[in-house]
């Protein structure tokens, strides 16, 4: 079930630069965050069933639209559809990489039937606390998951590379979500992954949380995250040596920001 395809322009700059990722958005989420930025596609109602050779045709339209690559968005509970899709169309000779966008909560198994087919893994790093994953995610097993997927990612795709524009071609850009009040478990994410990969990777050190879900039981997040809080992340990044990152700058905590969702199909 796909929500939307089109192209978007607020990923990272080496993944939508000025024309745009081929974002195919896919209904449904193993993971279930509380905060879910987007909520209305997780849960699995809001899409439209296609068939896979529908899909490979969505491929072909956002490369016709002047796509940087195809970014398949939260795609792991469609896999066999997928893999069937990309297949076919690289043995037809489709060029643009493929970003396999998701929340990190991959099984190794999982990951090695994509092992040629994905050039660019867009994880998320959440959480690197087991209790922490629990509350949010009710996944207490989520950081030791996401440490598996996150190596065996970088194993497939080696270091990251660019080109001539600047637009990735290849490699692992890990992004981490900032949650109001979690400043400390940013620092040990960032840290985690600096020690073990180095420059090996890119880290996405994100401000944009957007409390838009039902949060009564949670509080502590019905707030955004303060420019305190962040350039807080930020210095401990720099301070570590990080040097291949990307920040943001400004308020990108708008709904306006959250892709319309059930169009463009």
């Amino acid at each position: 079930m796909v929500s939307r395809a089109a192209l978007h322009m607020w990923e990272e700059p080496c993944i939508s630069a000025k024309e745009g990722s081929g974002a195919v958005f896919f209904a449904g989420c193993s993971l279930h965050c509380v905060f879910c930025q987007n909520f209305q596609i997780s849960n699995g109602q809001m899409g439209q069933e296609i068939s896979k050779e529908h899909l490979t045709e969505l491929f072909y339209r956002l490369q016709e639209q002047g796509a940087n690559n195809i970014n398949l968005v939260t795609p792991d509970h469609y896999l066999p559809q997928i893999v069937w899709a990309v297949q076919k169309v690289k043995k037809d000779g489709f060029t643009l990489p493929f970003i396999y966008n998701c929340s990190g909560y991959e099984t190794l198994e999982s990951l090695r039937k994509l092992e040629g087919l994905i050039d660019v893994y867009l994880p998320d790093f959440k959480y690197i606390q087991p209790e922490t994953a629990q509350r949010y995610s009710h996944a207490a097993d989520y950081p030791n998951v996401v440490k598996t997927a996150i190596a065996e990612m970088v194993r497939q795709t080696g270091a990251c590379v660019f080109d001539a524009q600047g637009k990735i071609q290849k490699g692992v850009i890990v992004r981490h979500l900032l949650l109001p009040g979690k400043v400390r478990e940013a620092k040990q994410i960032v840290q985690y992954l600096h020690e073990t990969y180095g420059d090996r990777i890119y880290i996405s050190l994100m401000n944009q949380y957007t409390p838009v879900a039902a949060l009564e039981n949670y509080p502590e997040l019905t707030r955004k995250v303060t420019r305190r809080e962040y350039d807080r992340l930020v210095d401990y990044a720099i301070s570590l040596g990080v040097e291949n990152a990307f920040i943001q700058e400004g308020d990108t905590a708008k709904e306006s920001f959250i892709p319309m969702f059930g169009d463009a199909l």
